[in-house]
């Protein structure tokens, strides 16, 4: 099992974080102005920042320009940016995550050379997935399988020694401050691939998320593409096969350490209050009702993060599936899932240590109510998220979509 004594390294770099959290993150984040305000723009100068101490280039390792961090130390990382910010920490963990997958592992040596300079040149040079959008809840398709019936997709032909591409996709993450983008398409009946397009690409085009719209964490965008050209050694693996797609149930939880991220600031905020809040003569923590509350918000994050760093340890060493040390269960899964509901009636909880303060617009806590409620409802929802489990328990393996089709 995995060890919870974290290497001097570790400590080290979140320790780091943390404190570039409180000096630089949460005094422009929790301005009372920027609280207050409908729209809460994207903190850039902080993103800089964070680029500037490796952040970006985190899960790399140390050949390629990055610090080599597993997933449990970006994970660790994660959770002490979202304790400042969701949005940064949601920019930066995608563009890290990515980063890791394309330049480490799927890229060709040529491939490589040409986009890795640029990337690690640049401060603001995040990364952006657009995969395809099966916008179908798996309700009436639990334990059946895919039926092909999905969103349009983004589609791509061959012209010459390239690719021309067409298509749209909406509420991409990342998509507003990305400078390069992999594009999950697809190629007539080879199926799907992936295709790198730079942002200055002719034809490419992204429209940020309105930023009044804020059930999102991160730069969140519409990315669409018209007779986009892309040479043919943007190809990312070979045509007709989808090498970005995997097992999300076994991947990095880091959804989840943004949620813990928001529930620690607003236990660590409710526990500073109640430490220095006095009524009837007392500190209010020494009220039993406020102890009691405290102490259901401190044990819900704890159990939370037992989770989330159990499906990060469990996504570092995938031999631990194999060799039994480990339940065959999606545990990335169930991470969102436990962590979305916990940390929610935990955010609750802290909020009410406030009293009618809690609801105030110029106090952080409603903003921490409304974060977890993003975390809560935004990607796959927990109905959906817990039928994939049910279907893992029964050892299912949903068929795709094209092997369906070919067995007709």
């Amino acid at each position: 099992m995995y060890n919870l004594h974290l290497s001097p390294e570790q400590l080290e770099i979140r320790d780091t974080v943390r404190d570039f959290v409180v000096a630089e993150i949460k005094p422009p984040a929790l301005k009372p102005e920027r609280l207050e305000a409908h729209v809460r723009p994207l903190l850039v100068d902080v993103l800089d920042q964070a680029s500037q101490m490796g952040l970006r280039a985190l899960a790399l390792p140390e050949e390629h320009g990055g610090a080599g961090a597993d997933n449990l130390t970006c994970c660790i990382v994660t959770e002490e940016l979202a304790v400042g910010d969701p949005d940064v920490a949601a920019v930066l963990a995608q563009t890290a995550m990515l980063a890791h997958a394309w330049f480490d592992r799927l890229m060709t040596p040529e491939q490589r050379a040409r986009f890795l300079p640029a990337f690690l040149a640049d401060d603001r040079h995040h990364l952006a997935l657009v995969e395809h959008d099966d916008d179908r809840t798996l309700g009436i398709h639990y334990h059946r399988p895919q039926t092909g019936e999905a969103s349009p997709e983004i589609a791509a032909a061959r012209s010459g020694n390239g690719w021309v591409i067409n298509g749209t996709r909406q509420r991409v993450a990342n998509a507003a401050v990305a400078k390069l983008l992999a594009v999950e398409v697809t190629a007539g009946a080879d199926g799907a691939s992936t295709i790198l397009v730079p942002r200055d690409t002719p034809g490419l085009s992204i429209a940020a998320q309105d930023r009044s719209d804020r059930w999102h964490h991160g730069a969140v965008g519409t990315v669409t593409l018209t007779d986009c050209y892309v040479p043919a050694e943007n190809l990312i693996g070979s045509q007709g096969r989808s090498t970005l797609a995997g097992d999300a149930g076994r991947g990095i939880p880091q959804a989840a350490a943004i949620n813990l991220g928001i529930g620690r600031a607003a236990y660590e905020a409710a526990l500073d209050y109640a430490q220095l809040r006095v009524q009837g003569g007392r500190r209010i923590i020494e009220h039993q009702a406020i102890g009691t509350k405290l102490a259901e918000v401190a044990i819900r994050l704890e159990a939370a993060r037992v989770v989330v760093w159990r499906a990060a340890w469990a996504s570092d060493h995938p031999a631990a599936f194999a060799d039994r040390s480990l339940a065959d269960l999606p545990l990335t899964t169930m991470a969102k899932v436990f962590a979305s509901e916990a940390i929610y009636h935990a955010t609750k909880d802290a909020a009410e240590c406030f009293g009618a303060m809690g609801v105030m617009r110029d106090m952080p806590l409603q903003k921490y109510v409304h974060d977890v409620l993003v975390c809560l409802h935004s990607g796959m929802s927990n109905a959906d998220a817990k039928l994939h489990i049910a279907e893992a328990l029964a050892n299912y393996r949903r068929p795709a979509a094209q092997a369906v089709l070919a067995a007709e």
